[in-house]
């Protein structure tokens, strides 16, 4: 009986953690002023050309995460919006970065720079400009 107990509770906490998310939110240079959800959408879509998007790595789970939740759209979705508008030469994929440390260092020099972190990672260098989710 009490092995059962156990493996409920282990059950019921995994549960528990798999549907915690984490709050993904649009940073920019601490001087940036914030952005509707529609703007962000054109910068991290490539209609707004005043801002340069900056991307996370393919493979890190907080890239598919933040342009569902943006976007609604799937990865392969935003891929094929990029390449459309790279092969009309109408714009230029977003700059690739490691991890989310380098995001935050590159937006905090740059003010024509916005990215996208895990709202914890945010601290006095960078500004929220909108948060996802």
């Amino acid at each position: 009986m009490r092995k059962i107990r156990l493996i409920a509770s282990a059950a019921a906490l995994l549960l528990t953690l798999a549907g915690a998310h984490a709050e993904i939110v649009v940073i920019g240079n601490s001087a940036a002023a914030p952005m509707t959800k529609e703007q962000a959408v054109d910068v991290f879509l490539g209609k707004n050309q005043a801002l340069s998007p900056v991307d996370q790595p393919e493979a890190a789970p907080i890239r598919a995460d933040f342009y569902k939740k943006l976007t609604g759209r799937s990865l392969a979705q935003v891929k094929a919006t990029w390449s459309r508008l790279v092969f009309s030469g109408n714009g230029q994929l977003p700059k690739e970065l490691p991890d989310a440390a380098a995001v935050k260092k590159a937006v905090a020099a740059d003010p024509k720079l916005v990215g996208y972190i895990d709202k914890t990672a945010v601290d006095g260098s960078v500004k929220v400009l909108l948060s996802v989710d």
